[in-house]
């Protein structure tokens, strides 16, 4: 085992063992998106399996503001752990969406429209 790596465990360990509610929860949260990121195994295709596992990650980072604005009590982290839950939530929906329309095979990949699209007709 490497140094970084056995740096990492204790680290985890510590979070986990930690007689601190905020540390025990967080630790919780970040081992219940590992197994959610890691849920899917491998389908071969880049765009899915990205889908498939940014959206718990960003999962988990609401998860871990929402346990910040019940342990913590700088407004200012407070404000950005709000605003991580707001953009968070929407990113987390339109994964689900398009992994859920990829995943169909029904959908072609959709032509651009505006300024990156092709030219209107």
């Amino acid at each position: 085992m490497d140094h970084a790596h056995h740096d990492a465990e204790t680290s985890v360990a510590a979070w986990t063992a930690s007689g601190d509610p905020f540390a025990r929860a967080m630790a919780e949260a970040m081992a219940r998106m590992m197994a959610a990121m890691h849920g899917a195994p491998p389908s071969g295709d880049p765009d899915k399996d990205f889908l498939a596992m940014m959206a718990p990650h960003h999962q988990g980072a609401i998860e871990m503001a929402r346990l910040l604005l019940l342990h913590g009590r700088d407004p200012l982290t407070r404000q950005l752990a709000e605003e991580i839950i707001a953009g968070q939530t929407i990113e987390v929906q339109a994964m689900q969406a398009r992994l859920a329309a990829l995943s169909t095979g029904a959908e072609e990949y959709p032509m651009l429209g505006g300024t990156r699209g092709a030219a209107p007709p």
